[in-house]
């Protein structure tokens, strides 16, 4: 596993330890895949990496041009592999690191109220385990909530055959690829009815 492109590419990750199930990293394709897409979005951009296991998704975006990323993940052996895999790549990024169970009901809302009052989000990982309806659920509440820049990107990440709405609140569904058992889906924050195209 390792960072696919930008300063810190060809930079190996410290993995999960044998047995830490809870944990599974974006596969280095699907990763560069997605990141070629996002690849005009990302200039200074402000991230935010949920159910973020390894930091893989953050960690890429930090090398390739985001200024700032926010982890969050309920594990803390996961923050540790986080902290630790920050420190081996950008020991002086701007980055921060949340304990927090996304798969609670007022899970967004408890980070909002975490985060600096102006903070908004340029772009959005979403990659909880698969499966367990976490990514509409947690997408629906994304969609409620003030996180995110007008125009701006969640990308959720879940098996290729779940289903996710076209529509969550403010959350316009943009983009779907699939890669083997991996989908991709990207939404857009769109308040009004311009959406700039990718």
């Amino acid at each position: 596993m390792r960072i696919t492109g930008g300063s810190a590419r060809g930079r190996h990750l410290i993995r999960p330890k044998a047995g830490w199930h809870c944990i599974r990293p974006t596969g280095d394709r699907v990763r560069e895949a997605l990141f070629n897409i996002l690849a005009d979005e990302l200039a200074g951009s402000t991230v935010l990496d949920l159910y973020a296991g390894t930091g893989s998704l953050g960690l890429e975006a930090l090398s390739r041009g985001a200024g700032t990323a926010v982890f969050v993940d309920q594990s803390r052996q996961a923050l540790e592999l986080i902290h630790g895999n920050l420190k081996n790549c950008f020991p002086s990024a701007q980055a921060s690191l949340q304990q927090i169970n996304l798969s609670r009901p007022d899970s967004i809302k408890r980070l909002h109220k975490k985060m600096p009052a102006q903070l908004l989000f340029d772009i959005i990982f979403l990659d909880p385990p698969y499966a367990k309806k976490l990514a509409e659920k947690t997408l629906a509440m994304l969609g409620r909530e003030s996180l995110l820049q007008e125009n701006g990107l969640v990308v959720a990440e879940e098996r290729a055959s779940e289903e996710l709405a076209e529509q969550y609140g403010t959350l316009t569904l943009v983009n779907q690829r699939s890669y083997g058992e991996t989908g991709l889906w990207l939404y857009r924050n769109i308040e009004m009815d311009n959406s700039p195209p990718f």
